[in-house]
């Protein structure tokens, strides 16, 4: 973790180990970064201490991995890769992408996990390869909802990868000979069972309950910011919703016209981010780009990652997709 206090006017003399008395979320190098820090961290300090409160909350899941998951990580006892390697699953498949080991930086990587026989690399048994046995007879209010929905076991760590999976994705980060690409989940999520539905050649779905196939969804990707594409995309179809996971809203001004055009059109629009204190931000520009409050307060997203980011720039734990808000 970086000292809060880098770039002060001083070099940092060391690791940032001394944490804030009061709220515990931001530590520094010396005692001098911390005081001249101070005039910023004091608007904030109340806010993360009472944020801090909520650990416990943010740690809370069902999975038999979860203590693995979070405290082991935040507490540097267990990392992504090796929790990943302890199950046999470390650089392979579309699990390349859930650690920053270097295995998952280059293309020749990326298109090795849309390999037909390197895929979810789990038995079937723990992964949705076949739809639901029934229809949904109840609201999903969290991750043991949908896996019993789904007749997954809870020590399944599927979850680590399902958060990640979109209709429409866009973002400047595209490569440009990826652009207007669609990607079939078929292509890239396949079990370790050879007979399973997942390997069948057919591209014809059977959509009725109990025999739908999870590779349905399909990816479109586009490069560029959503008001550059906007007028390109609703040649096809109108948005009915607007999803921005992990947006990072207070950190990108390029955000800025997004947030005027989906004010302009009226159309709802759900975001996520890390943790409580990044939706702080993003609510206190929307509300200053839009004069309207939000019209979904920030929550805790049932449906986050459960594993924690490792390195994040706050003690306070944070999560892919840890917090919803919309407007």
């Amino acid at each position: 973790m970086e000292c809060a206090g880098k770039g002060r006017g001083t070099r940092c003399i060391g690791p940032a180990r001394r944490r804030c008395g009061r709220c515990g979320a931001v530590a520094y190098c010396s005692v001098s970064h911390q005081i001249s820090h101070w005039s910023d961290h004091k608007g904030e300090c109340e806010r993360l201490e009472q944020q801090m409160k909520c650990v416990d909350v943010l740690n809370n899941f069902p999975f038999t991995f979860s203590e693995e998951a979070t405290v082991q990580v935040c507490e540097k006892q267990e990392t992504r890769c090796s929790f990943l390697s302890k199950r046999g699953i470390h650089g392979v498949g579309m699990w390349m992408c859930e650690c920053s080991c270097g295995l998952s930086s280059s293309a020749a990587s990326f298109e090795r996990a849309r390999s037909k026989d390197d895929g979810w690399d789990l038995p079937r048994i723990l992964c949705p390869c076949y739809g639901p046995s029934s229809p949904i007879s109840k609201d999903l209010c969290g991750w043991k909802d949908y896996y019993e929905w789904r007749s997954i076991p809870l020590h399944s760590p599927i979850a680590l990868l399902l958060h990640w999976v979109h209709m429409e994705i866009i973002g400047p980060e595209i490569p440009p000979n990826r652009d207007g690409e669609k990607i079939y989940l078929c292509s890239y999520a396949h079990c370790t069972d050879s007979d399973c539905i997942c390997k069948s050649p057919s591209e014809e779905l059977d959509h009725s309950v109990g025999t739908v196939r999870s590779s349905a969804v399909t990816l479109h990707l586009h490069k560029g910011f959503y008001h550059d594409c906007f007028r390109d995309i609703i040649k096809d179809s109108f948005p009915h919703l607007i999803i921005a996971p992990n947006a990072g809203i207070a950190a990108y001004s390029s955000w800025s016209s997004t947030i005027e055009l989906i004010k302009e059109i009226n159309v709802p629009a759900v975001f996520s981010d890390y943790c409580e204190e990044a939706c702080h931000l993003a609510a206190s520009c929307i509300t200053t780009l839009t004069g309207c409050p939000l019209s979904v307060p920030i929550q805790l997203n049932p449906f986050r990652q459960p594993m924690v980011v490792e390195d994040s720039a706050l003690f306070l734990p944070c999560y892919s997709n840890c917090f919803l808000f919309g407007m």
